[in-house]
C-alpha cells in the first residue's frame, strides 16, 4: 500500500512539473481562437490546483499575457501602463475583443527596403555594366 502511494506521489509530481512548464511555456499562435487559448490555461491552472499547487490569479493573468504574439504588443502595453489589474474574466473579454478588432482591421504594415551599397556598379554575368542599381521599395500588406 506504500508503494502505490510513494508512485502516486511521483507521477503527481511529474504531472505538476510537466503542467506547470506547459503553462509557463505556452505561445498564442493562432491555430485555435483566444477562448480556447485562455480556456487551456486556465484549465492547466486548475489541473495543477488540484495536484495541490495553486497558481495564483494575477500569475495566471501574467502567464496569459506573455503568451501573446507581437500583434498584442499594444495591447499588453496598456494593460501594463493601467493603474488596476484585471480578473481572469475582464483579460478573456478583452482578449476576445481585442483578437476580433485585430481580424477586421488585419495586418498593416509598410516595408522600406534601402540597399546598403546603393551608388555601386553591378555587372550582369557577362560582365557588362549595367550601372548603379538603387533600391527602394515601399510595399504595404493589407
Amino acid at each position: 500500500m506504500k508503494f502505490v502511494e510513494e508512485s502516486s506521489q511521483t507521477t503527481d509530481k511529474f504531472l505538476a512539473g510537466t503542467l506547470l512548464g506547459t503553462l509557463t511555456s505556452m505561445k498564442f499562435d493562432g491555430s485555435r481562437t483566444m477562448h480556447e487559448h485562455v480556456m487551456k490555461m486556465t484549465n492547466i491552472a486548475t489541473r495543477l490546483k488540484s495536484l495541490g499547487m495553486v497558481v495564483d490569479e494575477n500569475f495566471l493573468v501574467q502567464f496569459i499575457l506573455n503568451s501573446l504574439p507581437s500583434q498584442y504588443s499594444l495591447f499588453q502595453m496598456n494593460y501594463n501602463t493601467m493603474k488596476d489589474k484585471w480578473n481572469m474574466h475582464e483579460l478573456h473579454s478583452m482578449l476576445v475583443q481585442e483578437e476580433t478588432r485585430l481580424k477586421n482591421h488585419g495586418n498593416h504594415s509598410i516595408h522600406y527596403v534601402n540597399n546598403q551599397g546603393a551608388g555601386k556598379k553591378v555587372f550582369k554575368k557577362h560582365g557588362k555594366g549595367k550601372g548603379p542599381l538603387k533600391i527602394n521599395e515601399f510595399s504595404t500588406k493589407l
